[in-house]
């Protein structure tokens, strides 16, 4: 006996068969804990699968490896440490991985454009931590997170933490934050923009087609840059050029109240049509929200806002930076259209003044910016204190996508979940274990697995790193901390 309790110590732990996120036990009604494996085992013995005499009489070694496979070896969640950190670019979406000593590892990504620099430099404040501590972890590094992509780094690291506390505990990451509202999430689509109203209103009416039930078009002033009299002041701009243009004094690098670009009514005549022939091609039945006016100021937002309200839209979207509350204010009293904006605020904090001030009618997070999972909660529950309703915006893989589903099943006053990768038909690729398509009729199924519930498909994720980039390469330059990092004296 004691060579056979020898042998089985030297079996491969199970974290190097398989992974922990089956749950190896269940619940019985009196509350107490029935071991799967010995309920499987006695199930195939009583139905023939193995006899009791042929289990008794097997050598002991077999008998203990079949009679236990499901018990889960990983140590104790508070002996889990955090050994590695890599990162896996894919587009503009750098994903992350965090490993462990136990061979769990959790997922998340850097939101779409951000560097992936923002998350590795977090590295060497990691290394050696338990991730389940992640509040912890999370007041640890917030202070090298900031607005927009700059919230990348930490909001990644803090998905993947839940991830791997999800895993370490057995349970769906939403159990963690308290628990579901919902079992499925639903879905708004964002719709690439084309100049001509009549094929635009028919895209719109092709997502309609594919069962989505929440539409968002991006109507704004670069449609009609190039047409003389619809815009006034766009001379210092020259071709007012967007995401590529990276000039501090360019017009997509200068904030809205300072271009001074304004619309004229002809201009709005012509933006309106974009809406109107659009509601003529899906009705009204569908709500439809509005984004990307174009860097204008509040006198001519508060214009096109006006005219556009016939059109009983569901939000107007960043009008304006989000920096600027009394401004916001400003717009939504002089609106009956609701008013939005936030997915470029980090942490739940600055979310405050918007919604005490009842500035805007909707926040809309990115869980990608705002800090991860659990800011966003935070921001919804904040935000339902003063009447406040939350959509969530998100453009990156399918790991933060799932990991946001689980933050809002668990938060009441949500609305509804930006999908921007409608149109990449390898998207849904890029991870396994999880019912495809991921969004169907216009819903997503919140996951009931371990953690955020995926898996990287590792051929998927190869296929479509972008050039020069490596399948999760050794990142040991970021292992060593160099600074003093306090910034309170």
């Amino acid at each position: 006996m004691k060579e056979a309790i020898k042998r089985l110590l030297q079996l491969p732990e199970l974290g190097q068969e398989k992974s922990n996120t089956e749950p190896d036990s269940e619940i019985t009604k009196e509350g107490g804990r029935r071991d799967a494996g010995r309920r499987d085992f006695m199930q195939k013995a009583a139905f023939g699968g193995l006899s009791l005499g042929a289990f008794m009489n097997s050598p002991i070694d077999e008998t203990i490896r079949y009679s236990s496979q499901k018990v889960n070896r990983f140590s104790s969640p508070t002996e889990l440490k955090i050994t590695d950190m890599r990162i896996a670019q894919v587009g503009n979406v750098p994903l992350l991985r965090i490993d462990t000593n136990q061979g769990i590892y959790g997922l998340g990504d850097v939101r779409d454009g951000a560097d992936k620099r923002y998350a590795l430099f977090l590295k060497s404040r990691l290394l050696g931590e338990n991730p389940c501590n992640v509040e912890m972890l999370f007041k640890k590094i917030k202070q090298f997170g900031h607005h927009g992509r700059q919230g990348g780094g930490v909001s990644g690291v803090d998905m993947a933490l839940w991830d791997l506390a999800g895993k370490a505990y057995g349970v769906p990451a939403y159990m963690l934050f308290g628990g579901k509202y919902r079992d499925k999430v639903r879905i708004y689509v964002d719709t690439p923009t084309v100049n001509d109203p009549d094929q635009f209103a028919q895209r719109m009416k092709d997502r309609v087609d594919m069962g989505y039930t929440i539409l968002k078009m991006d109507v704004g002033i670069r449609l009609i840059k190039d047409i003389p009299g619809a815009l006034t002041n766009t001379e210092p701009w020259g071709e007012m050029r967007g995401w590529s243009d990276r000039e501090v004094t360019s017009y997509a690098q200068t904030m809205h109240p300072f271009t001074r670009v304004q619309v004229t009514q002809k201009g709005i005549e012509l933006l309106v049509e974009y809406v109107a022939k659009t509601r003529e091609k899906i009705g009204y039945e569908i709500p439809l929200g509005i984004d990307h006016f174009g860097h204008m100021g509040v006198n001519s937002m508060i214009k096109l806002g006006e005219a556009l309200e016939p059109y009983n839209l569901s939000w107007l979207e960043d009008m304006i930076p989000w920096e600027y509350t009394d401004q916001w204010k400003t717009i939504t009293d002089r609106l009956d259209t609701p008013t939005m904006t936030g997915e470029d605020i980090y942490l739940e904090k600055n979310f405050r003044n918007l919604c005490m001030n009842n500035a805007v009618d909707i926040v809309h997070p990115d869980p990608g910016s705002a800090g991860g999972m659990l800011e966003t909660k935070k921001v919804g529950d904040m935000a339902e204190e003063y009447g406040v309703a939350m959509a969530v915006h998100h453009a990156a893989s399918p790991i933060s996508f799932l990991g946001t589903v689980h933050a809002i099943a668990a938060t009441q006053n949500f609305i509804a979940l930006e999908h921007h990768s409608v149109d990449k038909e390898w998207w849904d690729s890029l991870v396994d274990g999880i019912d495809k398509p991921i969004v169907q009729d216009g819903y997503v199924n919140v996951p009931e697995k371990p953690g955020i519930g995926v898996e990287l498909n590792e051929e998927a994720v190869k296929e479509h790193l972008a050039k020069g980039e490596k399948y999760f390469a050794p990142t040991e330059e970021w292992n060593e901390l160099r600074s003093w990092d306090r910034i309170w004296s």
